[in-house]
C-alpha cells in the first residue's frame, strides 16, 4: 500500500483526554477516532491489526471444530425475559423500542438468542456437541467508559456458545477452549495467566479468566508465589485458621465516640487494634436488606457475599436505606440489637473475636466487650473477605501476591442456566426430552488491540509484533525527489509484494525527519529506508522492536527479510 493512498493521521501532540499509552497512541498514530465518548472508528492501520488479531482466533476455533455464524445485534426483549436477564442485567443494557412500541436490546452477549436459535433446529443428542461462534459487535452502556477500546460503549467480540448431551462433553469442550485460548494469547505474544473468576451477569459456573498482566488494568489477580494458583481478587478463596482467644466474655458496654466512623479512629480512640473491631455492612441482596460481618483489618468481598445469601444481585444499601433501617449512619451500624427479620452473615474470622468492639446503631456511641454467639446471632459463617497479599495460598503451595490485569477472555460453564428457563431441549439416547448444557466463551477483539498496544511499545512509539503488526515492512525513501532514491524504493516494494510481504511504501512528499518520526510511531516490525547510498545498492534498515539497525544490499533484502519473518 502507498501511504499517499491510505488514511493515516498522525498526530504531534498526545490528546489530553487520553490517559493511558496506548489509548494515547492508538489516537496519535491513525489507528482510531474517537466518535463519541466509549465509541471509536477503526482507520486503516487499526482495522488491519483488527483483521490479524480475527484470523489467529477463527484459526484456533477452527482447530477445535467451532463453526462460525452471525447473529443480529438487535435482539428482542421477550428473549431476555425469559431468562430474567431483562430485568436483572442492569442499566448496561442498552434498550430501544421500534415504531410498533416493541421493546429491544443492543447485544450485550448473545446467549439467549443463541439459545432461542438451537431449540428450535436441535432436537437430538445426535446432533451434539456442537460449537458456534461469532466475532461481532456488542454494546453496554458502561457508566464511565475510559481507557480508549479497553473500556467502550461499543466494542468487538469473539462469543462462542457450545452445546452438549452430557457435563463429560462439556467438560472436554471447555478444556479445548482453555487451550485454544491459551494459544490464541500465546500468538500474540501477550504475558497472560488464566485465572479462577466470577461469573458476573453471565451465570453459571466454573469459569477462568484470562488476564493480561498490565499496571493499568482494572483487574487485581492474586496469584500464588510458588505456584500456578490465579484467581481474580473477588474469587481468591481464603483458607486460614483463627485462634479464638482464651478469655471469657465480659458484659457489654456502650461507650460514646463522638465524630469516630471510621474502624482506624474508632481502634485508636479506644486504645485497641482493627483485628478487635467488628466491622458491620448493610447490603441490599436482591430487593432484601441484609448485614455481612467481617474483622475491621478485613475488606468483604461482595461477590462471596452474593453467594452466600443466593442472592442475584447485591449491592452496598444507601445511607438512607440504612437510616431507614437501623436509624443510624452507616460509621455506627453494629451486630447487635438488630431487627428480628434482618439475615446476618459473617466471614470466618468473626468467631475468633471476643470481647469485640462494634457500633451500637446509634450515632456518636459504639459497644465494648461484644462477643458472638453471646451477644448477637450468625445465620451463617463463611468465607466472606477479600483475600490479601501475604495470605497463604488456596492450593497449599506459597502465599498470594498481587498483581494488576486486563481482561482478554473469559469462559464459562454455563450449565442448563438458559436451557432451563427457555425451554431449549433435546432428546436424550433414551428418547427423554433434555435441557441443553451449555459452555460460553468469549474474547475482547477489540481490547486485545489495546492490550498488545500496551505492551508492544516504547518512547517512539509502538513496536508491533509481526503476527498482528498492520504491515511487516515499512519502505521509506528519504527523498521521492530524488530519481535513484525513489525508484529504488518503488523496486524494494514491489520485490517485496510479488514475494507475498506486507508492504507500506512511505511515497509522501515529507521532510525525512517527518517520516522517521511517522515511521517510529506506526511500528512496523521492519523499516528499510532508502537513503544516500541508494546508488551504491546499500539501505538502512532498522528492527522496530530490538531499535537495532543495520545496512543491507538491495540484492540481498528479499533473503534477509525471509530470515527475519521466518518465512
Amino acid at each position: 500500500m502507498r501511504q499517499t493512498l491510505s488514511f493515516i493521521p498522525t498526530l504531534r501532540e498526545t490528546p489530553a483526554d487520553a490517559e493511558v499509552k496506548s489509548h494515547q497512541l492508538l489516537l496519535r498514530a491513525g489507528f482510531i477516532r474517537q466518535n463519541t465518548s466509549g465509541i471509536y472508528s477503526f482507520l486503516p492501520l487499526g482495522k488491519r491489526v483488527l483483521h490479524k488479531v480475527e484470523r489467529i482466533i477463527r484459526e484456533e476455533m477452527e482447530a477445535i471444530n467451532s463453526v462460525e455464524v452471525f447473529m443480529p445485534a438487535l435482539q428482542q426483549a421477550e428473549l431476555w425475559q425469559e431468562t430474567g436477564r431483562w430485568y436483572s442485567y442492569g442499566d448496561e443494557l442498552m434498550r430501544l423500542k421500534d415504531r410498533n412500541d416493541r421493546e429491544f436490546a443492543l447485544g450485550a452477549t448473545h446467549e439467549e438468542i443463541i439459545t432461542s436459535l438451537l431449540r428450535d433446529e436441535i432436537k437430538s443428542y445426535k446432533k451434539l456437541p456442537l460449537t458456534l461462534y461469532q466475532i461481532q459487535s456488542k454494546f453496554r452502556d458502561e457508566k464511565r467508559p475510559r481507557f480508549g477500546l479497553l473500556r467502550g460503549r461499543e466494542f468487538l467480540m469473539k462469543d462462542a456458545y457450545s452445546f452438549h448431551a452430557t457435563t463429560d462433553s462439556l467438560d472436554k469442550t471447555y478444556d479445548d477452549m482453555m487451550q485454544a485460548y491459551s494459544n490464541i494469547f500465546s500468538r500474540l505474544g501477550l504475558n497472560f495467566r488464566a485465572v479462577i473468576a466470577d461469573s458476573g451477569a453471565i451465570g453459571g459456573k466454573d469459569n477462568h479468566e484470562f488476564m493480561v498482566l498490565s499496571e493499568i488494568g482494572e483487574d487485581t489477580i492474586a496469584y500464588s508465589d510458588s505456584s500456578p494458583y490465579a484467581a481474580n481478587i473477588e474469587m481468591a478463596a481464603v483458607q486460614m485458621e483463627y485462634t479464638r482467644p482464651d478469655e471469657q466474655a465480659r458484659p457489654v458496654e456502650k461507650v460514646e465516640t463522638p465524630g469516630q466512623k471510621t474502624i482506624s479512629q474508632v481502634a485508636e480512640f479506644l486504645e485497641t487494634t482493627p483485628e478487635n473491631c467488628i466491622k458491620t455492612l448493610v447490603f441490599k441482596a436482591d430487593e432484601e436488606l441484609i448485614v455481612v460481618l467481617s474483622r475491621g483489618d478485613h475488606e468483604v468481598n461482595d461477590v462471596k457475599a452474593k453467594h452466600i445469601s443466593g442472592a442475584k444481585l447485591i449491592e452496598l444499601a444507601t445511607p438512607e436505606e440504612v437510616r431507614e433501617l437501623l436509624s443510624c449512619d452507616i460509621g455506627s451500624i453494629g451486630p447487635v440489637g438488630l431487627p428480628a427479620d434482618v439475615r446476618v452473615f459473617a466471614d470466618n474470622a468473626v468467631q475468633s473475636i471476643v470481647n469485640g468492639i462494634t457500633g451500637a446503631n446509634e450515632d456518636g456511641v459504639h459497644l465494648k466487650n461484644v462477643t458472638p454467639g453471646e451477644d448477637f446471632a450468625v445465620e451463617a459463617y463463611g468465607d466472606l473477605r477479600f483475600i490479601k497479599e501475604g495470605d497463604p495460598s488456596p492450593d497449599g503451595k506459597g502465599t498470594i501476591q498481587f498483581a494488576r490485569g486486563i481482561e482478554v477472555g473469559h469462559i464459562f460453564k454455563l450449565g442448563t442456566t438458559y436451557s432451563e428457563p427457555m425451554k431449549a431441549t433435546f432428546l436424550n439416547d433414551q428418547g427423554k426430552a433434555m435441557p441443553y448444557i451449555m459452555g460460553c466463551y468469549g474474547i475482547g477483539v477489540s481490547r486485545i488491540v489495546a492490550a498488545v498496544a500496551e505492551e508492544f511499545q516504547d518512547d517512539s512509539g509502538f513496536t508491533w509484533p509481526s503476527a498482528v503488526a498492520p504491515y511487516e515492512i515499512h519502505v521509506v525513501p528519504v527523498n521521492v525527489k530524488d530519481d535513484v532514491q525513489r525508484e529504488t524504493g518503488e523496486e524494494i516494494y514491489e520485490q517485496l509484494k510479488a514475494q507475498g510481504f506486507e508492504v507500506l511504501l512511505d511515497d509522501r512528499k515529507e521532510r525525512a525527519g517527518v517520516k522517521f518520526a511517522d515511521a517510529d510511531l506506526i511500528g512496523m516490525p521492519l523499516r528499510i529506508t532508502v537513503g544516500k547510498k541508494a546508488a551504491e545498492g546499500i539501505l538502512e534498515v532498522k528492527m522496530r522492536e530490538a531499535n537495532e539497525t543495520a545496512e543491507w544490499h538491495k540484492d540481498e533484502v528479499l533473503e534477509k527479510a525471509r530470515e527475519f519473518f521466518k518465512k
